[in-house]
């Protein structure tokens, strides 16, 4: 990887900027919603860690094969068979960034160099907190809220649970949310969750949930929510001091009263414009 690094030569404005220490921090590139074209940027700016998913089986007796990482199919020729294979590779730092590839080649290797590629030009922020009742702690080691992904007929739902639980998810899915950061969460599912790809999808979009969703400050702070690697951003508003309930009655009398006093204003200020003119009048 170093020697990779050395002899990077960025092609991008945005890879020039990295390579000369102008952007040292990711989220700077992400929260402004920028467009990573180069894989080294995200290898400067992150150490990551690289996990090829089980999408795939061997061929054993009646369907029994073994998990692998990759999916072979093939396309009947003339010629005869040509298989292609696929692999699924995800990226993280275990520290709110995950990132997803899909790659897709006649030859492993390539598929493999595809989709780990691909996963780094993916990356993204993802929002953790502590968001179960059951327990409070300051460390962000769950998801702050209650999110929900699909991707073709499977449905994923993930919430929030105490520390201490552990992911409760499938196993691959389980791989992605500890490479985000994520300890500890509930999960249900829905739909035919045999594809592996479209369950991952769909954990995928519902990881993305997480950020697309607003909160307000006042929640930020009690579910102790991260965005990234950084704590997110709020602007403290004081709020407005707190009003004394004061019954009706108390209300329309001090209206009265408000009105009785005008009254008075009127009718002497208009007394004491009669008596000028009087004293007027008796001068002359």
């Amino acid at each position: 990887m170093e020697n990779q690094k050395q002899d990077w030569i960025p092609k991008t404005e945005l890879g020039m900027k990295v390579q000369n220490k102008e952007i040292t921090n990711i989220d700077e590139i992400l929260n402004k919603g920028k467009v990573i074209l180069e894989a080294e940027i995200v290898d400067e700016l992150l150490d990551l860690e690289t996990e090829l998913l089980l999408i795939g089986q061997s061929k054993g007796k009646f369907g029994g094969g073994q998990r692998r990482v990759f999916r072979q199919t093939q396309k009947k020729t003339k010629e005869g068979n040509k298989p292609r294979f696929t692999t699924l590779a995800v990226v993280g730092d275990r520290n709110g960034h995950i990132g997803m590839g899909y790659g897709k080649s006649k030859e492993t290797v390539l598929a493999r160099e595809k989709a780990i590629r691909k996963a780094k030009l993916n990356v993204f922020v993802i929002k953790r907190g502590s968001g179960s009742w059951e327990s409070q702690s300051p460390e962000p080691h769950s998801i702050p809220f209650e999110v929900e992904g699909k991707c073709g007929s499977a449905i994923i739902r993930l919430k929030p649970a105490p520390k201490g639980t552990g992911l409760c998810v499938e196993k691959e899915c389980a791989k992605v949310l500890e490479l985000a950061g994520i300890k500890d969460v509930w999960s249900k599912t829905f739909g035919q969750t045999k594809n592996k790809i479209n369950l991952i999808n769909a954990l995928i979009d519902a990881m993305k949930q997480l950020v697309k969703t607003r909160t307000q400050p006042k929640h930020v702070e009690l579910l102790h929510i991260t965005q990234g690697s950084i704590k997110e951003n709020i602007e403290v508003i004081e709020e407005p001091k707190t009003k004394v309930k004061v019954k009706k009655e108390e209300v329309i009398i001090e209206k009265l009263k408000t009105d009785v006093k005008k009254e008075t204003k009127n009718k002497s200020e208009s007394e004491s414009k009669t008596v000028k003119k009087v004293d007027k009048e008796d001068k002359k």
